[in-house]
């Protein structure tokens, strides 16, 4: 009998977003390892198409139709622990937030099997980051490290949440890195590429208060000579709101939000753009971060302006992928000014660069070897 693992996960393809493109590699890498896996998830808002082998369950969303906040979390953490208690499976991956890691938990507990917990971020960091009450951070932190603590094997995207898992008291041994990356098929150079007849950047993915896109805005303003200049942001989140009203009262007409769009999509006007606008509100706990709107914008041969500072400082700085700023819009500003008014002779070398370090691929087959290994140790 083959190995038997569930990933249970609030979001699936076809979603879009880097949890759902981060749990199908690694249902891949696992099934071309002989793994039967089951995929416990949500029913997806009604314009997408799903695909079958998959178990969903209808869940609440926020009225952008994301499974965001607690509410939501509780529609879908709820079902999933009658859904976990009643599966067979060897071993159960929890990708975040952390009260399906305690669903997750609990239920392998009663079970008696092991699971591992797929760390793509910190959410109690993300919390402080945003000024959460204490309260509710002293209670996120103590379900994020139940959660941590008692899972057989960590996996953390990056070494930097590798190193803030040690905050919950988890021995090293237990923790590895799989990486983080995008889907080099869908993002690469060549395709179609959108050409709106003016200049732009392209801002794609989450907008959250720690991400701090207003930078971008607000840099926008200092531009004067070039009012030719577009911004399109593609994606959702909950700074959404205070984005767009930004843009409507410091720079009417030249700001566009386009809402969730295909990775197709997204990759061509990545194609198009000056230059892909990444960003991270130093000081509030998540300069560890590595979005993977840069390895997408890098992966398609385009700069990335990277404004904050951190290890994504380093690693666009030292690897030719764009324009590392600190997060101020005048410098901002400056940055997508050279880009706009540059040569790139550092195309080819960023493409080459995300196929040897940030393919989404690698990271799967990393992360499905630390869940074999993990039922490997449980058999001995």
């Amino acid at each position: 009998m083959s190995l038997r693992v569930i990933l249970a996960t609030r979001l699936f393809p076809p979603e879009v977003g880097a949890a759902a493109f981060r749990l199908k590699a690694l249902a891949t890498a696992l099934q071309e390892s002989g793994v039967a896996v089951k995929v416990l998830t949500s029913v997806p808002p009604a314009e997408y198409t799903v695909e079958s082998g998959v178990s969903r369950w209808p869940v609440l969303r926020d009225s952008g139709g994301n499974v965001r906040g607690y509410v939501q979390y509780l529609s879908f953490d709820a079902p999933l622990f009658f859904r976990l208690l009643f599966s067979r499976a060897d071993v159960v991956v929890s990708e975040p937030p952390p009260t399906t890691g305690l669903v997750v938990a609990v239920t392998s507990w009663l079970r008696r099997r092991p699971y591992v917990y797929y760390a793509a971020d910190i959410w109690t960091d993300a919390l402080i980051a945003i000024g959460a009450a204490a309260p509710v951070v002293a209670v996120m932190r103590w379900i994020e490290g139940v959660a941590v603590r008692n899972a057989a094997h960590v996996v953390a995207i990056s070494e930097g949440v590798a190193d803030r898992i040690s905050q919950f008291r988890v021995a090293p041994g237990r923790v590895s890195v799989a990486g983080n990356g995008i889907d080099t098929d869908t993002f690469r150079p060549d395709g179609e590429t959108k050409t709106p007849g003016h200049p732009y950047f392209v801002y794609t993915g989450t907008m959250s208060e720690w991400q701090g896109a207003e930078v971008f805005i607000q840099a926008l303003t200092t531009l004067d000579d070039r009012p030719d200049v577009r911004l399109y942001f593609f994606g959702q989140g909950s700074s959404e709101g205070a984005l767009r009203a930004l843009a409507e009262r410091v720079a009417p007409g030249r700001v566009t939000f386009g809402g969730v769009i295909s990775p197709q999509e997204s990759a061509a006007w990545i194609r198009g753009a000056a230059g892909a606008l990444v960003s991270i509100v130093p000081g509030q706990g998540y300069d560890f971060a590595k979005p993977t709107k840069i390895y997408a914008a890098a992966a398609c041969g385009t700069p990335v302006v990277y404004a904050g500072a951190g290890e994504c400082a380093s690693m666009v700085a030292e690897n030719h992928l764009g324009e590392s700023v600190p997060f101020e819009p005048r410098q901002a500003a400056q940055a997508m000014r050279r880009l706009l008014e540059g040569e790139d002779p550092h195309r080819d070398a960023r493409i080459s660069w995300v196929d040897k370090n940030a393919s989404l691929q690698t990271a799967g087959e990393r992360a499905a070897a630390a869940v074999l290994a993990t039922r490997a140790q449980g058999r001995g």
